[in-house]
């Protein structure tokens, strides 16, 4: 790819914008959508939808160019549209804004080494990298929710639309959990629950596992039984040594937070029920 293309494909022309809507199920959706659209003279560039049947509900996501802002014409038709199909939540936003990103980490660095390569190198992130504030915010026990405070005031004073456990080696509370409700992803091997506790990999050696892999998760309150975003595995074998396994798992785990980053920074702000869903919506990067 030209560095031209390479230009462009990082950066999305300004006036593309993404249209988001969660609504109860029933005909007529889409129609009335792309014909409020159409009427507008906006190009639709890519749609997806997905009706879950255990709720009855109708999920959509609308890629559409050629609109020098979110025009106030669309104001009426789209409040119009609300008010028809009964939607619940509705989102129209430029394709190209950038979310504001908080990353979190311990001691093991490779899922934000990775992140940040990506972001400063090779622009594969959507995400302003350079000239970013480091804070240390040191935790124990018994100063967990003093610390979690300081998380809280930071998100607040960054205006923060996501956070990002790149291997945070703590268990956050249910007041973090529920402040950021739908706004936390967190990445960890796939060994759970078969091998808990210290060294799963060393575990799994013992075991003599074929497959190794890695799950990123939205956050619950609920220790590791958030709904799933994505998931990936890689084989080994016997010839592999517990430090080789813990390097292989690495790899692996940094290919799912960084594939399942770039899906959800599109959507930092999803309706619950699209994370219920686990972001059925735009789960493959354009």
């Amino acid at each position: 790819m030209s560095s031209a293309a390479a230009t462009a494909a990082q950066n999305p022309p300004s006036d593309d914008h993404i249209l988001t809507l969660s609504c109860p199920d029933k005909p007529g959706i889409v129609h009335a959508v792309t014909g409020l659209l159409a009427a507008q003279n906006l190009n639709i560039l890519d749609l997806q939808q997905f009706s879950d049947r255990t709720s009855e509900s109708f999920f959509m996501r609308v890629h559409f160019g050629h609109a020098a802002a979110t025009s106030p014409l669309l104001d009426e038709p789209l409040q119009k549209l609300a008010e028809d199909f009964q939607i619940r939540t509705l989102d129209v936003r430029p394709r190209s804004a950038k979310p504001r990103v908080l990353i979190m980490v311990s001691k093991i660095g490779h899922c934000l080494n990775d992140l940040l390569f990506r972001c400063q190198r090779t622009g594969q992130l959507n995400i302003e990298s350079y000239g970013i504030a480091f804070h240390h915010l040191p935790v124990t026990k018994d100063t967990k929710l003093e610390q979690e405070k300081q998380i809280l005031d930071l998100i607040a004073q960054h205006n923060i639309d996501l956070v990002v456990l790149a291997r945070y080696m703590q268990v956050l509370t249910p007041g973090l959990c529920s402040a950021m409700s739908g706004r936390i992803i967190n990445i960890h091997h796939s060994f759970l629950p078969s091998f808990k506790g210290a060294k799963p990999y060393h575990q799994a050696y013992e075991r003599g596992v074929k497959i190794i892999g890695a799950t990123a998760h939205f956050v619950t309150a609920d220790l590791d039984e958030g709904p799933i975003i994505e998931q990936r595995v890689a084989r080994v074998d016997h010839a592999l040594s517990p430090k080789e396994l813990v390097d292989e798992g690495s790899n692996v785990e940094s290919q799912v937070l960084c594939c399942r980053r770039q899906v959800v920074e599109r959507e930092a702000r999803l309706p619950q029920r699209h994370q219920d869903r686990c972001l059925q919506l735009g789960t493959h990067q354009r």
